[in-house]
């Protein structure tokens, strides 16, 4: 595809819009504009919220187990891409996509971590 066709008036502004809006996941235009979280998956962040919720359990259980003065530290949780809003970087924020309910999470958040919602839908 040439994008001289559309100065040429052989592709129209719709055909570009819905081409450059559904450019995948790991294209160098999302990369660009979202950053590390454009590589960042659904499994990526539950996988991450799977580590997050094990280290914090077996640090619950450490913190029981021991004595009053012999506490461990507290879990970091796992580092995640940060994402900008559409305030901070006057784009739009992904809403709008045309994902329905039964598309995945990632394709309705554009690019955001799932929501809540998001994941309770997921799992059923």
């Amino acid at each position: 595809m040439d994008l001289l066709d559309w100065h040429r008036d052989r592709l129209s502004a719709r055909r570009l819009a819905v081409l450059v809006k559904h450019l995948p996941r790991d294209s160098a235009l999302n990369r660009e504009l979202h950053g590390e979280a454009a590589n960042w998956s659904v499994t990526d962040h539950l996988l991450a919220a799977a580590v997050d919720h094990l280290a914090a359990a077996n640090w619950m259980f450490a913190c029981v187990n021991s004595d009053e003065g012999d506490q461990p530290d507290a879990p970091t949780p796992v580092p995640r891409p940060e994402y900008r809003d559409a305030d901070e970087d006057g784009t739009e924020d992904g809403e709008g996509t045309g994902a329905g309910p039964g598309s995945p999470p990632s394709a309705t958040a554009g690019g955001r971590p799932p929501s809540p919602s998001q994941l309770a839908q997921f799992f059923g």
